[in-house]
């Protein structure tokens, strides 16, 4: 795609080319919906976006402007630049399918993992076992004794992340479809992004 300003729709995804250097905002449109976030590096597909190694590089869970996420080869892949909210999430896996069966007795239900496979085939990528995104916008609460919950967006309409490519990099969004609990505020909302 040569465009450069895309709206996803609720509970779709999108994939997208960011070249080095250049800035994306993911913009939360209405409010309360998290934007799963997965990148992969444009040269190599088994470099890709790692919360885990991004936690252990920068020692914190919250991230804040300034800060740098890490690929799964401890390399840097993007900088935020800006965030309005201050409240995102690492730790949670894409919800799948068999989340949605799991946890709400769902069958086929639309889902981040799904949305994030398309979204990246149109660039030749394979579909992995699962993806562990950065999970804008979703707030993950874990409580003293490490019970974790995931409680309603601190997002706001127009709240937006705005991050820099440190390389050439595949982008891909997903909106994400999950209403069934208050990870979305109870419904699904559209993600706007914008290269700038």
């Amino acid at each position: 795609m040569n465009k450069e300003e895309w709206l996803i729709p609720a509970t779709r995804g999108l994939g997208f080319k960011l070249d080095k250097g250049q800035i994306v905002r993911v913009t939360d449109v209405e409010g309360e919906q998290v934007a799963d976030f997965a990148a992969y590096s444009a040269s190599n597909p088994n470099e890709r976006i790692d919360p885990s190694v991004t936690m252990d590089a920068l020692h914190k869970m919250n991230v804040k402007p300034g800060d740098i996420l890490y690929s799964n080869q401890y390399r840097p892949l993007l900088t935020i630049i800006s965030d309005t909210v201050g409240r995102h999430d690492f730790i949670n896996s894409a919800c799948r399918p068999e989340m949605y069966e799991f946890l709400y007795n769902k069958k086929e239900h639309a889902s981040c993992y799904n949305n994030l496979n398309e979204a990246l085939m149109e660039f030749g990528l394979l579909a992995p076992d699962q993806h562990y995104p950065f999970n804008l916008f979703m707030n993950t609460v874990i409580d003293p004794s490490g019970n974790i919950s995931v409680e309603r967006p601190l997002s706001k309409a127009g709240d937006y992340v705005e991050l820099r490519a440190e390389m050439d990099l595949i982008i891909a969004i997903s909106a994400c479809p999950c209403s069934e609990s208050v990870c979305n505020g109870d419904k699904c909302t559209p993600i706007a992004v914008r290269i700038i």
